[in-house]
């Protein structure tokens, strides 16, 4: 046994983590004596430390931890005294964040040096968000869950005010921090009130002690407050209607590289955090809170495809598009667990959070392209004639909008695809229709975009958009697995299977082989 009882698996399973934090660290402390001119080393640390930490992540989990893992449930193996456990689950999410890291990092090359911000602490920031991230998708406990949530959190705060001399990105940053240390109170007090009526800050005990005791006793009203707030704070992270005042002014406010970042990353640590303290925490309180969510994902739905109409700025459309797909990934939790714990309604988020991580940052790979001199690139009309400047970039968009919306047989179908399979095969009839209807209400402000790249009118004599090699790794990427992923979706859609230690259902259409 080493230190304090932890074993070296211990330090074996949290091994991705720690070397993220010394690479963070590293960046800060080579940062001081790089040249100006050669600052693009700082990217190459930070693209070196999401490869140590991937490849730390693989290494524990060939057979022998493997068999941890069970084949069914979120079970897994416990680390650091059951304050984290790491499961199949964990492994998925932590990847699906390496993988949204290194591609904003790729984007965020020669923006910053277009911004004259090129500062190592960038790239040591969202090292360190990430790290609070895997906390946030392993945490067993509510309290390393919420010091991942903090760690993210502050680091993002800082890399949304990131452009100093830019008023809208300290405004920003001012709005996103206030209203997150609102919510994070709001998130702790919840968390406070479990422990109070459990005694304990382990999700499992607190699930157990829930059903058994808490539920039946005088103290049931004191457990609904302690639900409402906590959910609170969870909906205020992955930004659902009404929680979700900071998102369309962070992202843009933001430089765009990170608004890519958080859309994706961000949200994605907050689905991890929303579905472990939900699913594995407060499911005996299924019954209040599915109600509540219908209502939510309903009024997300609503509101955020309606407010999307009228952006003329396209990070703020985008914004708000993004806050839309919250509410169909909420309707797909609500099948999942609406009468009992489900596996394709899971699986549809998993697989949704999948797909839009690459749709959605290669689209703010191609806003972030656009960033040039004196352009800033990131209103609807810096987007006319983008086909005769950059033809590959605008098919490219072309290609991210339509998958967005849903269209086959790209990427963001799938998504949606096992969101509505999940309603209809769980008797939610009237949700799956509603979330159909806003699918293609929500094709309309994703074809403005288009119809700016390819019949705007275009100005400058249409001059060649410079365009780095680091951007056009990032948009090809991107752009590969989103069509990749759209017509061979099989291996996708078994890895999220292997995630969640579910078989194939076999009502749903064969997609495996």
């Amino acid at each position: 046994m080493g230190t304090l009882g932890f074993s070296a698996t211990d330090y074996l399973l949290v091994l991705p983590i720690t070397l993220l934090t010394l690479f963070a660290l590293g960046i800060l402390l080579i940062d001081l004596w790089i040249p100006p001119e050669e600052k693009w080393v700082n990217a190459v640390m930070a693209l070196c430390g999401v490869a140590f930490s991937a490849a730390a992540i693989w290494n524990p989990f060939r057979p022998g931890i493997l068999v941890y893992l069970e084949a069914h449930g979120f079970s897994g193996r416990p680390a650091m005294l059951n304050a984290m456990v790491v499961d199949r689950f964990a492994i998925y999410f932590w990847y699906l964040f390496l993988a949204a890291t290194a591609i904003a990092i790729l984007m965020s090359v020669r923006y910053l040096e277009t911004e004259h911000e090129n500062h190592g602490e960038y790239y040591a920031l969202m090292l360190l968000s990430v790290a609070g991230m895997m906390c946030m998708a392993a945490g067993l406990d509510i309290v390393l869950i919420f010091i991942g949530l903090e760690l993210m959190a502050i680091s993002t705060y800082v890399l949304v005010g990131f452009l100093r001399r830019d008023r809208r990105s300290n405004e920003a940053a001012l709005k996103y921090l206030l209203l997150g240390a609102f919510s994070s109170g709001i998130f702790a007090y919840g968390l406070s009130l479990f422990y109070g009526l459990t005694g304990s800050t382990n999700l499992a005990v607190i699930a157990r002690e829930l059903a058994n005791n808490v539920l039946k006793s005088e103290y049931r009203p004191v457990a609904i407050v302690a639900l409402l707030t906590t959910i609170t704070g969870l909906l205020f992270k992955i930004a659902a209607i009404p929680f979700h005042q900071w998102a369309p002014d962070a992202y843009e406010g933001a430089p765009t590289s990170i608004t890519g970042f958080m859309s994706v990353a961000v949200k994605a640590a907050g689905w991890a955090m929303l579905l472990r303290i939900l699913i594995l925490g407060l499911l005996p309180m299924r019954p209040i809170w599915v109600p509540l969510l219908v209502f939510v994902s309903i009024a997300t739905m609503t509101g955020a495809n309606f407010a999307a109409l009228t952006q003329t700025n396209t990070k703020r459309l985008l914004a708000y598009s993004s806050i839309a797909h919250v509410g169909y990934m909420l309707l797909g939790l609500i099948a999942g667990t609406a009468t009992q714990l489900s596996p394709d309604g899971i699986k549809g988020i998993l697989i949704y959070l999948l797909v839009y991580t690459f749709m959605n940052l290669g689209a703010f790979a191609v806003i972030t392209s656009l960033r040039h001199r004196n352009v800033i690139g990131d209103e609807l009309d810096d987007l006319n004639g983008l086909y005769s400047r950059a033809p590959v970039e605008a098919v490219l968009m072309l290609v991210f909008m339509l998958s967005l919306a849903g269209i086959p047989p790209l990427a963001g179908f799938w998504g949606k695809y096992f969101i509505f399979l999940s309603l209809v095969s769980s008797g939610h009839y009237a949700l799956a229709s509603l979330g159909v209807f806003y699918s293609v209400f929500g094709l309309y402000y994703y074809l403005k975009i288009a119809n700016a790249m390819f019949m705007g009118k275009v100005e400058k004599d249409g001059e060649k958009l410079p365009i780095g090699l680091t951007m056009r790794a990032a948009i090809a990427l991107t752009g590969i697995a989103t069509l990749y992923i759209g017509l061979l979706p099989n291996s996708f859609i078994e890895l999220v299977n292997w995630a969640l230690g579910i078989a194939q259902n076999p009502n749903v259409a064969r997609l495996t082989h």
